[in-house]
């Protein structure tokens, strides 16, 4: 399914720079590590596929990824991730999730 008025609509720019704006350590420690194709692939932050948006995707290989913080354990958000998931999986984009735990102490393990 290729639709690319789905990928990062104008509607939500500014949800998007509002969550980039955001200091989110975890986000910031996974960023620092990929950022400027330092996996020799393009990420962008806070990239959305239709209503939802991604802490970060690649769009070369459609691969998008989550840190999930503290909030992810209770059932809502569990099932809001459920459904982000199968929406944007839709797409052919696969998502990884990462708790804030892997990114702070095993970082090599997320990068690879």
């Amino acid at each position: 399914m290729k639709n690319n008025l789905v990928y990062n609509q104008p509607c939500l720019k500014s949800i998007r720079k509002k969550l980039r704006q955001q200091d989110i350590p975890a986000e910031k420690v996974l960023w620092n590590k990929i950022r400027n194709k330092q996996l020799k692939y393009k990420f962008r932050r806070q990239y959305s596929v239709g209503r939802y948006v991604l802490d970060f995707y690649c769009p070369k290989v459609k691969l998008g990824i989550e840190v999930d913080g503290a909030t992810h354990g209770n059932k809502i958000e569990i099932k809001e991730d459920i459904e982000k998931e199968n929406f944007i999986n839709r797409f052919g984009v696969k998502i990884i999730r990462f708790i804030n735990f892997d990114i702070y102490y095993e970082i090599d393990g997320v990068l690879t």
